[in-house]
C-alpha cells in the first residue's frame, strides 16, 4: 500500500531546518501541498528570519512541489490563525497538521530561572495548542483531519536537566488523548512522535558516530504513517535510527486496600502487587481507571 498525499494540504511548523525540513520535504515528494513554517530562530527560540522557511520552500519548488513559506511564531495565536488562513487562501483547505515547533533551554531544576520554563512550555505546548485550535473548525468543517504532536522521551521518561522540555512534551501526550476521543466523529485523527534524530536540537549532546546513525531522514517513516489517511488515532510512536516502537501509558491491575484507618499501611504491605505490570492495560478513555476501581470495589464489598 502506498502512502501519498495527492490534494491534501498540509502545515509543519519547525520546518526550517532538522526534523520539520525532512517532514516537509517527505509531504510534499508524496504529493501534498506545503505550508512551511518557521520563526528562524535560534536553537533557544531568540531571533527570527524567514530566510530558512523560504530555502525549504524553493527545495520543494524545484523538486516540482508546491509549498509557501510562513514565519510566524507559534506562541502568537493571531499570527497562527493568519498562517492557517494563509494555507486556506491559498489551497483551499488544511487536512495534516504536524506540530514541530521547538527550543530548548536546558538546565537542572535548580539552577533554571522560571521564565525558561515558562517559555519552553509556551514553545512546546502552547505552541501546539494554538496550532491545533486554529486548523480543528476547518478540520471538523471537511470532515477531515491528521494532527501530528512531536513528544519526546525525556517527556514520557524523563531527562537530567530537560524538567521544562519534559513536562512540555508530557503535556502533548495529554493533550493527543483528548483530541483523538473528541476528533473521533469528525475523522479528526490525532497522533504523537517521539523521535531520536541528529538535529541542531541535539548536536551538543551526543558524539558524532552516533549522531551519524540518527539521521532525521530515519524519522520521517513513522510522521508519514501517523497522518496518513490510513492512519491510527490516539497512537505515540518512538523512531530514530530506522527503529519504531510504541509507548502506551498503561494501568496495573493494582490491587484494592479498602478504606479505613489501616487502608495505608495495607498498601505499604502490598506496593509490590500494585506496582508489578503482569496483566496491565492500556485505558480507552480516563473514565476506565474509575470503572476497574469502581467494579474491584464493589465485588470486595458486595462479597463482605
Amino acid at each position: 500500500m502506498d502512502i501519498e498525499f495527492k490534494g491534501r494540504v498540509a502545515i509543519v511548523t519547525g520546518a526550517g531546518g532538522g526534523l520539520g525540513r525532512q517532514h516537509a520535504l517527505a509531504l510534499a515528494a508524496r504529493g501534498a501541498k506545503v505550508l512551511v513554517n518557521d520563526l528562524g530562530g535560534a536553537r533557544d527560540g531568540s531571533g527570527g528570519s524567514m530566510t530558512a522557511a523560504q530555502a525549504v520552500v524553493e527545495e520543494i519548488r524545484a523538486a516540482g512541489g508546491e509549498a509557501i513559506a510562513n514565519g510566524a511564531s507559534v506562541t502568537d495565536f493571531e499570527a497562527v490563525q493568519a498562517m492557517v488562513q494563509q494555507a486556506v487562501d491559498t489551497w483551499g483547505r488544511v487536512d495534516i497538521l504536524v506540530n514541530n515547533a521547538g527550543i530548548l533551554r536546558d538546565k537542572s531544576f535548580a539552577k533554571m530561572e522560571l521564565a525558561d520554563f515558562r517559555l519552553v512550555v509556551d514553545v512546546h505546548l502552547m505552541g501546539a495548542v494554538h496550532c491545533t485550535k486554529a486548523v480543528w473548525p476547518h478540520m471538523v468543517e471537511q470532515k477531515y483531519g491528521r494532527i501530528l504532536m512531536t513528544t519526546s522521551s525525556s517527556g514520557l521518561y524523563g531527562n537530567f536537566g530537560q524538567s521544562n522540555y519534559g513536562a512540555a512534551k508530557m503535556a502533548l501526550v495529554g493533550l493527543m488523548q483528548t483530541l483523538s476521543l473528541e476528533g473521533a466523529k469528525h475523522d479528526i485523527r490525532v497522533n504523537c512522535l517521539a523521535p531520536t534524530a541528529a538535529t541542531r536540537m541535539t548536536e551538543d549532546l551526543m558524539p558524532p558516530a552516533v549522531l551519524a546513525a540518527l539521521k532525521p531522514e530515519a524519522v520521517v517513516p513513522a510522521m508519514l504513517v501517523l497522518v496518513a489517511e490510513s492512519a491510527p488515532t490516539r497512537t505515540t510512536l518512538c523512531a530514530g535510527a530506522g527503529s519504531v516502537e510504541a509507548a502506551h501509558i498503561t494501568l496495573t491491575q493494582g490491587a484494592w486496600i479498602g478504606i479505613d484507618g489501616q487502608s495505608p499501611e495495607r498498601l505499604a504491605e502490598q506496593l509490590a502487587q500494585v506496582t508489578q505490570r503482569a496483566d496491565d492495560m492500556v485505558p480507552q478513555s480516563g473514565a476506565a481507571q474509575g470503572s476497574h476501581e469502581i467494579t474491584r470495589a464493589t465485588a470486595h464489598l458486595g462479597a463482605a
